[in-house]
């Protein structure tokens, strides 16, 4: 069985045996929970491909307390890099760097680059530092599945697989970093999250998207956005429009049409809807996408436990933090997308 616990200062200690003895541990970050293990052990690493069923073919992330371990890792962190990532850093920012030889293939799937990322959630980062090893740590989910937001969650995915849990609450912002490439200039996008374009350029003259991001039938080149993920059980749809009125009639008309599926409804609070239900999900305000960001897998996760058939979510604008969030419901659903205007 797998344990949940505390991040006081006992636990931390068999926290801290249990990742030095090459063991896997279930923490928390600001983003998603991570299942975290030694980055500098392949026998670690192969620990994590192995309980979350990931491809080995997906690189990992490195979790670092600080720019000096981060020396250890990467070349070219200059001052005049440090400079930039401060703004940044601790924090929802992945980078992707040329790697040293330390970094084992298994991290870095043999290739010569390396995903860095500095948390900014104190237990994390107390881990890392107690530890003295960057922590190799993706989502802590099932390949596949809606990433974890909280440590029940984890257990639903981990219980058996893992040995523990580290039980730091519910994550903060609630979808994974943003993946910037700053291996050539100008520095590109390869995944969105909470940081977006329009954050990198108020210090960069020019940031890129990969083309993986706007169009279809391309690979994707960052960790984490390769194969099928952030998918439910449940067929999902996800309606865009910025009429509330369009949203709430289409919902409708499609519960009139499918009433022998059980449905569940993902919605803005301003979409008003005349219907009686008990799978009704709140996205928060649409004028606050840090809500619905915070709120979006743990809600599909919820529609799961209630065994319904499709799950429709209002989707938003494609800009800012939107962008980041529309990224993970397209492959929520698979592509299943309904714009009504």
């Amino acid at each position: 069985m797998t344990k949940i616990l505390k991040p006081n200062k006992e636990n931390l200690t068999e926290v801290k045996k249990l990742i030095l003895q090459d063991e896997v541990v279930a923490i928390p970050t600001e983003t998603v929970y991570g299942l975290g293990a030694n980055g500098l052990s392949s026998v670690a690493v192969n620990k994590i491909f192995k309980a979350k069923n990931r491809p080995q073919d997906n690189p990992l992330i490195l979790h670092v307390s600080d720019y000096e371990m981060m020396e250890r890792l990467v070349y070219g962190l200059t001052d005049e890099l440090k400079l930039f990532l401060n703004n940044f850093w601790p924090g929802p920012l992945t980078v992707i760097m040329k790697a040293k030889k330390i970094i084992p293939k298994e991290v870095t799937c043999s290739l010569s680059t390396v995903a860095i990322r500095m948390p900014k959630n104190e237990i994390a980062t107390d881990i890392i530092s107690i530890c003295n090893v960057p922590i190799a740590a993706p989502s802590a989910n099932l390949s596949g599945k809606p990433s974890c937001t909280n440590a029940k969650d984890v257990l639903e995915d981990m219980n058996g697989k893992i040995p523990l849990i580290v039980d730091g609450g519910d994550c903060m912002i609630g979808i994974e970093s943003t993946v910037l490439d700053l291996t050539t200039k100008p520095y590109t996008i390869l995944r969105p999250g909470f940081y977006t374009k329009e954050d990198f350029l108020k210090f960069e003259d020019e940031i890129l998207i990969d083309t993986a991001l706007v169009k279809d039938g391309q690979i994707p080149k960052s960790p984490g956005q390769k194969y099928k993920h952030y998918a439910p059980k449940a067929k999902v749809l996800v309606l865009v429009s910025d009429d509330r009125k369009k949203v709430s009639f289409e919902i409708s008309k499609i519960l009139k049409e499918n009433k022998n599926l059980k449905i569940g409804i993902f919605k803005f609070d301003q979409t008003i809807l005349d219907v009686d239900s008990e799978n009704i999900l709140s996205l928060g305000s649409i004028f606050n996408l840090e809500q619905m960001s915070k709120v979006l897998f743990t809600g599909l996760r919820d529609f799961d436990k209630k065994n319904v058939d499709l799950i429709i979510v209002e989707g938003c604008k494609e800009e800012k933090l939107g962008f980041s969030i529309m990224n993970r419901l397209k492959k929520s659903a698979s592509g299943n997308i309904k714009y009504l205007d």
